[in-house]
């Protein structure tokens, strides 16, 4: 089987995206569910998410392995994220035995928003929230729409100002694996440059 790397449509993108990846780069080895979610509360990205208890473990646990399933199809074919809750690792290496099939229930149901068992504004409040603490976690300005034009930041993702946001989304994956501080040849500066941009572009796509 070869390793051609399959278009998922990805709903949302999670913002814990990012802060795991830096873990990861950091420690390939050795995580498990439980430590992952420990880390993140340590670097304040992860908070209480319900005050009943197994509801709260619940949402964390589903926010943590819908972000390693999103991580794990960016990586790939290049790397390979091993998603297990006791077994996390990152592999630079892509064996034949990894590969990433259309159809996957595990990954089905994590990818799915709608098994948070929260509606939809609730869950664009959530990923709003962690887009916030993430700002500040890359010691990012605050965003300001009027630093740049629209265009600049349409021409800084290489798009067309008719691009649509599925698009834009994208581009801001692909850029953001490439230009991620933690990655071989990562810019820190560049990545926050395209995150700031991403931000303003979806800003001015939802109210276009």
């Amino acid at each position: 089987m070869t390793n051609q790397p399959i278009d998922f449509q990805l709903e949302h993108e999670n913002p814990l995206i990012w802060p795991i990846l830096s873990l990861l780069q950091h420690q390939p080895k050795n995580w498990m569910i439980h430590t992952l979610s420990q880390a993140l509360r340590e670097k304040e990205m992860l908070d209480t998410l319900d005050s009943d208890s197994n509801k709260d473990l619940f949402k964390r646990n589903f926010l943590l392995m819908n972000a390693l399933y999103q991580l794990q199809i960016l990586l790939f074919p290049k790397q390979w994220l091993q998603v297990q809750a006791m077994d996390i690792q990152l592999l630079n290496i892509v064996y034949q035995t990894h590969h990433l099939e259309q159809e996957d229930p595990l990954r089905e149901y994590y990818l799915d928003w709608k098994n948070y068992h929260a509606d939809s504004d609730a869950i664009e409040q959530l990923l709003s929230s962690f887009w916030r603490r993430y700002q500040q976690h890359i010691n990012s300005q605050p965003i300001n729409i009027t630093t740049t034009s629209i265009d600049d930041d349409f021409d800084l993702f290489s798009l067309s100002n008719t691009a649509s946001l599925a698009e834009v989304r994208k581009q801001w994956r692909r850029l953001a694996l490439q230009w991620h501080p933690d990655r071989e040849n990562g810019d820190g500066e560049k990545f926050k440059l395209l995150y700031n941009a991403n931000q303003r572009l979806i800003s001015y796509l939802k109210n276009r």
